[in-house]
């Protein structure tokens, strides 16, 4: 099997499968998990069993893959971390320049203001003064004593024009680095091969995975592959009374037509307000009630959907 279509490596914690890897994929016509795929994405048992059983995901035991490093491992791993925080450094200290730099251009462009300023406020005085020197002459021409004119000049201080020209310079931000650790399938010690599983049976009998385990969690999954097996996509429908919701198409384009509830027997009995409430449920947010029955001696689903008529 190539690269290209090797299975994808679900690992298993606390019987809950995740995906790790970017490079996994997600199983087609299944709406999104969480919203847009963030990692790590956790899978619907109901899924992972179909993708075991599709041969296109293996069950890995990611607790029992991670053996204990030697001595040389971890002393590699130590320096591999040493190399990134030199190179976290480095970068920092480039960023740092560069913001000193701009933080230089910054104050020499503040101390032209200055200087302009100052030229400003001694012209201005200087012509003041003028002024009243001349008026000082008229009024002795005269002989009579005329008020001197009060003048104010108003300037911007140093303080002021450092906050107008660069409003931040008061705030100090300190940097920080938050390292993200890689995947496991980066580490020496990580052995993910000897605890593969490519079956549900073996991953049983090693204790990682038990579903399903009932009746009911049987139904569930023969339900889930019917449903997508005839090309829907299938989304949580428990907001909705039932266990998934049904779309036609791409859930980012497309609502859901069905809310599916799953019937574990076709001898299993239904009491009519069941079938009222669900019915009218689905009519009130616009979707048919979809009630799938599983024959688990047949291994086959029968469908029936509800829809509230409302005679009258």
């Amino acid at each position: 099997m190539s690269d290209e279509e090797a299975p994808i490596p679900l690992r298993v914690a606390n019987k809950k499968a995740y995906v790790w890897d970017v490079e996994g994929g997600t199983l087609p016509h299944l709406s999104q998990q969480n919203v847009f795929l963030g990692l790590p994405l956790v899978l619907l048992p109901e899924e992972t069993v179909l993708l075991v059983e599709l041969g296109a995901a293996v069950l890995i035991d990611d607790p029992s893959a991670h053996d204990k490093p030697s001595s040389a491992q971890l002393e590699k791993w130590n320096e591999e971390q040493k190399e990134s925080i030199k190179t976290q450094i480095a970068l920092m200290e480039t960023k740092n320049a560069k913001e000193n730099s701009e933080r230089v251009l910054s104050e020499e462009a503040l101390r032209k203001r200055r200087e302009r300023e100052e030229k400003r406020r001694a012209l201005a005085q200087a012509q003041a003064a003028e002024a009243a020197a001349q008026e000082s002459s008229e009024a002795s021409l005269f002989g009579g004593d005329a008020p001197t004119p009060a003048v104010t000049i108003t300037g911007v201080g140093p303080s002021a024009s450092a906050a107008a020209v660069n409003p931040q310079a008061s705030s100090a931000s300190v940097p920080y680095t938050i390292t993200v650790a890689g995947p496991s399938s980066s580490l020496d010690w990580y052995t993910p091969n000897p605890h593969s599983h490519s079956t549900i049976e073996s991953a049983r009998a090693a204790g990682i995975w038990d579903y399903p385990s009932n009746l009911q969690e049987r139904a569930q999954c023969g339900v889930f592959r019917g449903l997508w097996e005839q090309g829907n996509y299938l989304g949580v429908g428990i907001k909705f009374g039932g266990e998934y919701l049904v779309y036609p198409g791409d859930p980012l384009r497309y609502h859901s037509h069905f809310v599916a509830t799953v019937i574990e027997s076709p001898t299993t009995t239904l009491r009519p307000m069941e079938i009222v409430a669900h019915g009218r449920l689905g009519t009130a947010t616009k979707k048919s009630h979809l009630l799938c029955g599983w024959d688990d001696e047949k291994k086959e689903v029968s469908y029936l959907s509800i829809e509230w008529a409302g005679f009258g």
